[in-house]
């Protein structure tokens, strides 16, 4: 596939496709702590966030990295995610297996962009050169926190609301 494209290419689409499904995974979770599911925005996010763990793998790599690991574990959980939503329709306990799916696959790729942006950009390099720097792993906290308090408000409030499919 990089043969294909050449590397600049296919990171772009790639770092497009994370983007995509980090956005619309934002809006669908959103939607899930209203008590609502936006169908396209469902699709979107799966779609997307497949893509994106499954492309991360065709990066030429030396090493086992992090990211590899969570693109791993998301792969796992993301068709749990498809069959709660497309397969069991959210019936009985699927409801609450779609919502954690879907916060958790979020999760990983919003730490994955983290990782990114403190490796990548001068100012966050200056305040956190490694990822073992304090900076980098109260970052890291705040975001594991606020997705905790994401995924306990999303299934409290999709479990709560009717679960109807909204147009957005």
């Amino acid at each position: 596939m990089i043969a294909l494209f050449g590397l600049p290419l296919f990171t772009l689409i790639h770092v497009v496709l994370s983007i995509v499904g980090i956005v619309a995974g934002l809006v669908v979770v959103g939607g899930l702590m209203a008590g609502k599911q936006f169908g396209g925005w469902n699709l979107t996010f799966l779609v997307t966030t497949v893509l994106t763990n499954v492309t991360g793998f065709l990066f030429p790599f030396a090493r086992l990295l992090p990211s590899h690991i969570l693109g791993g574990i998301s792969l796992v959980i993301l068709p749990l995610a498809i069959a709660a939503l497309y397969w069991k329709h959210l019936a009985g306990p699927w409801r609450r297996i779609f919502v954690i799916a879907t916060v958790t696959a979020l999760y990983f790729n919003v730490f994955v962009l983290m990782v990114q942006l403190f490796g990548k950009f001068p100012l966050l390099l200056v305040v956190a050169p490694t990822q073992q720097s304090p900076a980098f792993g109260v970052t890291q906290l705040l975001v594991l926190v606020l997705f905790v308090m994401l995924g306990r408000a999303a299934v409290r409030g999709f479990a709560a609301g009717a679960g109807s499919v909204a147009r957005a």
